[in-house]
């Protein structure tokens, strides 16, 4: 079994980042209040513990979709009172919010279990280049819904992008630009390398780019996929596994089709075969296969995608869909 020796000596089976998806700390249908939150954190809690027990030493990054989208909404709702945020403020705002409910949670679940392990909370910010085609492209749908009028007044005012969205009213779409750097990568790999469990490139990371002079930093309205943040955070952490947790248990080609069928197994070669094919949605699965095929591309053992309940079965190797090179 690969091990880790780390700055104190402790051994650990597996190094490991957790990419939390969205249904970690929100469930759908549920108004996002703290408490919801803060019970749904637990509940991952108790089960990424149970990581730790096994010997696997672990770093965790998560979405942050709904959050953004509700900050965003009392940005609109107190337009007239306060000044709005822009969308990497926004971002920022969500990485403090949710790294607080996980870090206390699952601190408070380490002491129940008689661990000492510290956990920590990273700020981060991601690198992307200011001349990546999706700024002439903004595809990422964020914020509230409007009406045609209020759209088209937004439009003129802001120079924002709005599009219909499916139907269901006007909704602000953002560029995704592919990340290239985690400017805090070196900080958070320290951590990590100590024995601490990192939290950090929440929702992908806050999108920054580099000024002319090549130094100076500047936030960027952009989303960046959080799937594609964390294969970039796996590489630059050197884990062996890449476990994406999402809200179903195995990929399954012809989702949802009467020729729905579960992969236990797949290859890189076979998931650029299935992506090319358009096997797996660019809003849902689409990212999470094209994340792992980036981690093992750049030295990475395997990467696993599952739900929370079948974690530590999928480590093992009796669920989930495990994809190697």
């Amino acid at each position: 079994m690969l091990t880790l020796c780390n700055r104190k000596g402790a051994i650990f089976p597996l190094k490991i980042l957790v990419a939390l998806g969205g249904n970690a700390i929100l469930q759908h249908k549920e108004t996002g209040t703290a408490e919801e939150q803060f019970a749904n954190v637990k509940t991952t809690s108790k089960q990424l513990v149970q990581l730790l027990l096994s010997g696997h030493h672990i770093a965790i990054t998560h979405g942050n979709g709904p959050q953004v989208g509700d900050i965003l909404l009392k940005n609109e709702l107190s337009k007239n009172t306060l000044p709005q945020m822009p969308l990497d403020v926004c971002g920022a705002e969500s990485q403090g919010m949710i790294g607080y409910l996980m870090q206390q949670s699952f601190d408070n679940e380490l002491k129940s279990v008689g661990l000492s392990t510290s956990v920590v909370t990273v700020l981060t910010q991601t690198l992307v280049d200011a001349n990546d085609p999706a700024f002439k492209n903004p595809t990422k749908p964020i914020g509230p819904f409007y009406s045609a009028m209020e759209a088209s007044k937004l439009r003129q005012e802001k120079g924002w992008t709005i599009v219909n969205d499916s139907g269901r009213g006007y909704r602000r779409v953002v560029p995704s630009p592919n990340p290239i750097e985690i400017i805090e990568g070196r900080t958070i790999r320290g951590l990590f390398d100590s024995g601490v469990i990192v939290i950090s490139v929440g929702g992908g990371g806050i999108p920054v780019i580099r000024e002319k002079d090549g130094r100076s930093l500047r936030g960027v309205e952009a989303v960046i996929d959080k799937d594609l943040g964390a294969a970039l955070l796996a590489t630059s952490l050197d884990v062996e596994v890449l476990l994406i947790l999402t809200d179903v248990n195995k990929v399954s080609l012809n989702f949802g089709k009467p020729r729905e069928r579960n992969l236990g197994r797949l290859t890189i070669e076979e998931c650029e075969n299935y992506l090319s094919e358009g096997q797996f949605p660019k809003g849902s699965m689409g990212p999470k296969v094209e994340a792992a095929v980036r981690f093992i591309k750049s030295g990475g053992k395997k990467a696993i995608i599952t739900s929370l309940d079948y974690a530590l079965d999928a480590l093992e190797e009796r669920n989930g869909t495990i994809i190697t090179s």
